[in-house]
């Protein structure tokens, strides 16, 4: 396996020769420091957002008013 920096890291998942940049589905993984909850907790199976999480979120609703091609 190879070492970055002396650490041990995982290779790309990335499909090789895949055009990322053309129309598709994505699935976007955000991982926080140390896997903290910093946008809130899991109650009931819902996600409830702390003041961070609402920021984030609003954040993340308004990309289509800057990227028009993202849904």
């Amino acid at each position: 396996m190879d070492k970055y920096q002396n650490k041990y890291r995982v290779g790309s998942i990335r499909l090789p020769g895949y055009d990322y940049r053309k129309n598709g589905a994505y699935f976007i993984t955000i991982c926080t420091k140390n896997r903290g909850h910093f946008f809130g907790k899991i109650v009931d199976a819902t996600m409830q957002l702390n003041e961070l999480g609402q920021i984030a979120h609003k954040y993340w609703m308004e990309i289509p008013k800057h990227f028009p091609f993202v849904k």
